[in-house]
């Protein structure tokens, strides 16, 4: 009993790092798209900031597929990183943004 709950472990385990490398890479996908004059424009750093750390979250979500959702903490710091460029810096720079004020 104990190896099929461990089983299910894993499985959901490797479900979830895939789901976390494919937001990686829609981040970075995206990043490297923008314009690097829109960054500067909306206060959002650099574009090779936001390259550098969704290049990075890739690299690790990689690493946690590769060992079946073994990596644990770093791959949830490389899940934030995806999350916060796509809910906060791509709508910003993509001009898309819902803009709560708009001033």
């Amino acid at each position: 009993m104990m190896f099929v709950a461990q089983s299910i472990e894993q499985y959901l385990m490797l479900a979830l790092s895939v789901v976390i490398l494919v937001l990686a890479l829609w981040a970075l996908i995206d990043c490297l798209g923008q314009g690097t004059q829109r960054f500067a424009q909306e206060g959002k750093r650099t574009k090779g900031f936001w390259t550098g750390l969704t290049i990075a979250s890739v690299v690790v979500s990689l690493l946690g597929v590769f060992s079946a959702g073994g990596i644990g903490f770093l791959q949830l710091i490389g899940a934030c990183i995806a999350c916060v460029y796509l809910a906060d810096v791509k709508p910003a720079v993509s001009g898309k943004g819902g803009g709560w004020y708009n001033y």
